[in-house]
């Protein structure tokens, strides 16, 4: 069973100003995702975000400045995640 990925339009933009060893780090990321679902436990400093329903991240990167990537699950039944962040720790949303 597969989920579907989407980008969020600010993500999308993130992205692609992302260097391009991160870059494919976080498409790995996704089509992990897309396969397994939202739950990467296997990835660098992966967990849900306490206090927001359904948000996980993890980080892309050990070095430094650290990338993180941020995405939502759907909880309406649907096998959906919106990847709503993808750019350094600092800036994250939480």
């Amino acid at each position: 069973m597969t989920w579907t990925v989407r980008i969020a339009g600010k993500a999308k933009k993130q992205a692609e100003r992302l260097p391009t060893k991160i870059h494919k780090a976080l498409f790995l990321l996704l089509s992990e995702v897309r396969m397994l679902g939202p739950v990467r436990s296997n990835w660098h400093h992966y967990g849900k975000l306490k206090g927001m329903d359904g948000m996980h991240h993890c980080h892309l990167n050990k070095g430094k400045p650290r990338y993180v990537a941020v995405w939502k699950e759907s909880g309406e039944g649907v096998q959906l995640v919106e990847v709503v962040y993808a750019g350094t720790h600092e800036k994250a949303p939480y």
